[in-house]
């Protein structure tokens, strides 16, 4: 028999081996089945999810059309003015940032290429965005790790015009359906057209911000931007990304230190091997690129055109980017508290600027053009009457307001712009002075009802209660206390402390808390919050105001108690004539008409008794019509005569004064009168410009509302009744006054009859009218009886006397 092979032996599925290995393949496939399963499912959930997300974050999006695009993206440049109240031109307004529209064509090929290879390699591919780039920066955004950017020239185009910078998820998905608008819209030509007129350029050789590649290649090198060379174009396409640090000038103009220069040139030589790279240029092109000396290129320091601008221009400027700014905020639902973040609102005020500048805007003004420009005559004519002996100079601030409306009519923001730049009538915070008294102490007192006219408040010796100057005399401008009673209409015609202390503390007490007049009423007239209203010196007018604020308390007291905030635009119209703001009235009655016309009726006695200014009178020196309007008013210094105040109305308007040295050191005691005649000249200038707008035949009025009580004079309180002092009951005294109230009425007799006082105060003031009592007769001494024969010889010897012949000469003489 033939040996024949073995067969070979067969695997058994029966083998364990292949049972458990068999096992083991079915458990990973469907583990990965079930993996891959999951991977989709979340994948599709995610997908959902982030869809989801991404319609809720852009669903109250508006889309512009083109022609809002073009407007937004710059490509529209319009010149926009300030007008003042007549439509005649203040100026036109001039850009922070220096800016020149060009055509594609006018842009050389190699400045595009540069920014293209460097900026968005993909950018006549894509249309709006890089999906790969978008899943970067979002993996980045979640996870922290990698870099954000890669967006495309598009998008940094809706990021530079349109949108915020804020890194937020929906600014970023706005961004997004924005770009691919754009992209609908406008050819690639055009898109990197307006890239390039709009992206920050740095700074010239004048050290101006420039924006626009023409005055990039203007500002740089001298050329226009057709005619810039390989390196020059590298140099200027980095630029966009850091255009400060990589600028080669500095703020004033001068080329940077090498070491600072080196950083642009460094960013021009990764542009060059960005487009090497990108096969834009040969080998050679980059090799010669690099090695070209292009600071040699750079152009020389030159002085920038003066500044034409002023105090008007920039008010009005000021006014007009917080509308603007705040109605851009509200557009793109951005809250209150967001806004009043530091970098959120400085974001909107360069937007606002921005579109200010280039939209073809009108900002009318409410100012007189009239009125104004003698307000700047008067100051430049008689400015130099506030100086004193020191030789340090005076600087002053003045706002005349309309009070029916609040707009401003005119202002002086100071001495000369080009001086002192600073605005005193709207920017400068100082010290109020006794000038706020009306507003914060007196008309707030008269309209709860605490005080009349005639009232009694204590004038004697007190001390404050609390703080630094606890236990020391509160001080009179004069003294340190009268020792007696003054009523309501002496203590603030005298400008009395003491008084104004007691009827704030009153008020304090009356209302509940330190702080309830300024939420009643200085609140309302937007007045600052700060906490030194609560202060027991408060009245003394520690709180600093500006000059605006100062003149729109008195224009509420003059305006039968109702507030109208001051404002100096009126207006803000759009290229196309329609109105994208308007001012509308919005009135605040913060004291009732009351309270305000008796108010008034105290303020005219303190202007025009003369005690504290001579102001009304010098009005008369110059012009007895404009002395002999209805003037009311009140002065105001600080201590050390740091600060001096005249505020004064008509029924029409309100002029204010401040005056004081910019570093806020001393005056002298003469301050307060070389105010008063600096703003007698002042409102006489006004007046010869335009008389009608002064009140002339109009005058201030009790209204029918007041209650006119009889009031004992001496007390302030109803007359009659008896009171017992020192054991003594008499009388009160007889004589009486009319007292104005605006609720409540007088009070009863009593022996605590006025505001403030001790117990101690009110026993001296009452023993001044106790009629002493008389002295009990002394007994008589008994007469001795006179001898009769004397008697006869003493009338002998007088008429002896009586005809002497001198005598009778004398009396001859006598008359």
């Amino acid at each position: 028999m033939t040996n024949l092979p073995k067969p070979t032996k067969k695997f058994k599925s029966s083998s364990p081996g292949w049972f458990y290995l068999n096992v083991g393949l079915r458990v990973v496939y469907s583990v990965l089945l079930v993996g891959v399963s999951l991977l989709l499912f979340a994948g599709a959930l995610g997908a959902g999810i982030g869809i989801g997300y991404f319609t809720y974050l852009v669903e109250d999006i508006k889309l512009p059309n083109k022609k809002e695009f073009q407007q937004d993206l710059g490509d529209l440049t319009q010149t926009s003015k300030i007008v003042y109240a007549d439509n005649s031109l203040v100026s036109t307004i001039q850009s922070d940032l220096l800016r020149t529209n060009v055509k594609h064509e006018e842009i050389s090929p190699l400045i595009m290429t540069a920014i293209v290879a460097t900026e968005d390699e993909y950018f006549y591919e894509h249309n709006g965005i890089v999906p790969k780039a978008v899943l970067r920066a979002l993996a980045s955004e979640v996870t922290g790790f990698g870099s954000s950017g890669g967006s495309t020239l598009t998008q940094q185009l809706v990021k530079q015009q349109i949108l915020t910078n804020e890194t937020t998820f929906e600014r970023k998905a706005n961004e997004l359906i924005l770009a691919t608008e754009i992209e609908k819209h406008f050819s690639k030509e055009e898109i990197i057209t307006m890239y390039l007129n709009v992206s920050p350029f740095g700074r010239n050789n004048r050290g101006q911000n420039i924006a626009g590649v023409k005055e990039a290649t203007l500002g740089i090198f001298g050329l226009q931007p057709d005619k810039v060379n390989l390196p020059q174009a590298a140099f200027i396409a980095g630029l966009p990304q850091s255009p400060i640090v990589y600028s080669p000038f500095t703020n004033t103009g001068a080329l940077k230190e090498e070491s600072d220069l080196s950083y642009g040139l460094k960013r021009k030589d990764f542009i060059l091997f960005s487009m090497y790279r990108n096969h834009d240029i040969s080998k050679k092109e980059y090799e010669e690129a690099l090695a070209y000396d292009l600071v040699a290129d750079f152009r020389k320091q030159e002085s920038a055109t003066k500044n034409t601008q002023d105090y008007l221009y920039q008010a009005i400027m000021a006014e007009a980017s917080k509308i603007v700014s705040k109605k851009l905020a509200d557009e793109d639902k951005i809250t209150a508290e967001k806004f009043a973040e530091e970098e959120t609102n400085l974001l909107y005020m360069d937007k606002a600027l921005t579109k200010l500048a280039n939209g073809g805007y009108i900002i009318k003004s409410t100012i007189d053009k009239t009125v104004y420009n003698a307000m700047q005559k008067a100051v430049a004519d008689y400015g130099s009457y506030l100086d004193n002996w020191s030789g340090a100079r005076i600087e002053v601030g003045n706002v005349l307001m309309d009070n029916k409306t609040g707009k401003v009519i005119g202002f002086v923001g100071g001495r000369e712009y080009k001086n002192n730049p600073y605005n005193h009538a709207f920017s400068s915070h100082r010290q109020a002075g006794s000038a706020i008294k009306p507003a914060l102490v007196y008309a707030p007192a008269i309209d709860q009802g605490i005080i009349g006219s005639e009232t009694r408040v204590s004038d004697y010796p007190t001390n404050w209660k609390n703080g630094a100057d606890a236990g020391k005399p509160i001080v009179n401008a004069i003294n340190t206390g009268s020792k007696t009673f003054r009523t309501v209409r002496e203590a603030l015609d005298q400008s009395d402390n003491i008084p104004a202390y007691h009827i704030y503390q009153a008020l304090w007490d009356f209302m509940g808390s330190p702080s309830a007049v300024y939420d009643q009423y200085l609140s309302k007239m937007n007045y600052p919050n700060v906490s030194t209203w609560q202060y027991e010196s408060a009245p003394l007018g520690v709180a600093e105001v500006t000059t605006l604020q100062q003149t729109n308390g008195f224009q509420t007291i003059a305006n039968n108690g109702v507030y109208h905030e001051g404002y100096v635009i009126e207006s803000i119209v759009d290229s196309e004539g329609k109105a994208y703001y308007q001012h509308e009235a919005q009135p605040v009655k913060v004291f009732s008409k009351t309270a305000a016309s008796i108010t008034t009726d105290l303020l005219r006695t303190a202007l025009n008794r003369g005690l504290t200014t001579n102001f009304t009178s010098q009005l008369s020196n110059l012009d007895w019509n404009l002395g002999n309007l209805d003037w009311i008013g009140k002065t105001g210094t600080t201590d050390f005569n740091v600060d001096s105040w005249l505020v004064a109305s008509t029924p029409t308007i309100t002029l204010s004064s401040w005056s004081g040295r910019e570093d806020s050191k001393p005056s002298d005691e003469g301050a307060g009168q070389r105010t008063a005649t600096y703003m007698a000249y002042l409102a006489n200038a006004i007046y010869q410009a335009k008389p009608d707008i002064m009140g002339a035949g109009q005058s201030f009025k009790i209204d029918p509302s007041v209650r006119q009580d009889t009031v004992s004079k001496f007390t302030g309180v109803k007359p009659g009744g008896t009171m017992t002092i020192d054991n003594i009951t008499f009388n009160s005294p007889s004589e009486t006054v009319t007292s104005y109230w605006a609720k409540n009425g007088p009070a009863d007799l009593s022996f605590r009859f006025g505001i403030g006082g001790t117990d101690a105060n009110y026993a001296d003031y009452w023993r001044k009218v106790v009629p002493k009592p008389k002295p009990k007769p002394k007994p008589e001494t008994p007469k001795k009886e006179e001898n009769k024969d004397d008697k006869k010889e003493e009338e002998k010897e007088n008429e002896k006397e009586e005809t002497k012949p001198e005598d009778k000469e004398d009396e001859k003489e006598t008359p």
